[in-house]
């Protein structure tokens, strides 16, 4: 199940590198516009008096003049404005927040493949003596009276079976759609080439020979996957020579559930 990514990111205003503010010093200063007082001003966007009365004397020091004025009383009593330097700073910053909230968008549009890759960068940063590594999704959790049975679908559309416990299971907080991977051994990986056999590994993995390293009594053999996955399998000389194993020759990498290691990342 792919995941909807978006992005989102905040316009910070800075003077000679002081923190000038953001959205809530200009919202801040905006609302008084608005109000025509600091204090229902701050009272309609949850600041209070004195952090407001901080904010503006901050916000005043690093433009080097008054953003407010405050208008004498008369008919219609005094009040709060906010200066033509202050008016123009509210203008200016909506305008470049818009451009902001635009180009964000773009980038969110880009983004769609962005938690697939973290998730492969996460898996990538473990260090672990197992050869075969796959990350996928969940896609079905059977529960049994003691162990759970977990089905993960990899790339290419393959799935892999995994047997753990329950109490694994949850503490892993597996779920369906839920991103994890697969560690299973080279040595746990049984070959086979050939059509028709009946075989009672839940795994089967196939796909097509694309290297064979010999040794002095066993060969690693690596088996390309639909999708551009890799497995590979450590088997002895002997079978290797009696499967007749080459490059580009068809082959199913068979591994028992219990052989499945699963884990999510962080």
């Amino acid at each position: 199940m792919s995941k909807e990514v978006g992005l989102r990111g905040e316009v910070r205003i800075t003077l000679d590198g002081q923190d000038f503010g953001g959205q809530q010093r200009v919202a801040l200063l905006a609302s008084i516009a608005s109000h025509g007082s600091i204090t229902q001003g701050a009272k309609a966007i949850g600041m209070s008096y004195k952090a407001a009365w901080d904010a503006i004397d901050t916000m005043n020091n690093l433009a080097g003049e008054p953003l407010l004025e405050r208008s004498a009383g008369g008919k219609g009593g005094g009040g709060t404005r906010l200066t033509q330097r202050g008016a123009r700073l509210v203008a200016n910053f909506r305008r470049i927040e818009y451009e902001h909230n635009v180009f964000m968008q773009h980038l969110s549009r880009q983004a769609q493949g962005l938690a697939d890759d973290f998730l492969l960068l996460q898996t990538m940063k473990m260090k672990t003596s197992a050869r075969n590594q796959f990350s996928g999704t969940v896609t079905a959790i059977r529960r049994g009276a003691v162990n759970d049975e977990i089905l993960l679908r990899i790339v290419g559309g393959q799935e892999i079976v995994a047997i753990i416990t329950q109490e694994s299971s949850e503490a892993l907080g597996l779920r369906e759609g839920s991103a994890a991977f697969a560690l299973v051994k080279a040595s746990s990986i049984i070959l086979a080439t050939g059509q028709g056999s009946k075989l009672s590994a839940r795994n089967q993995l196939r796909g097509t020979v694309c290297r064979v390293q010999p040794g002095a009594v066993n060969s690693e053999v690596s088996i390309a996957l639909p999708g551009g996955g890799t497995v590979a399998a450590t088997v002895t000389r002997d079978s290797e020579q009696a499967l007749e194993l080459e490059v580009g020759m068809e082959a199913t990498a068979l591994f028992k559930a219990s052989s499945v290691i699963i884990g999510v990342p962080d």
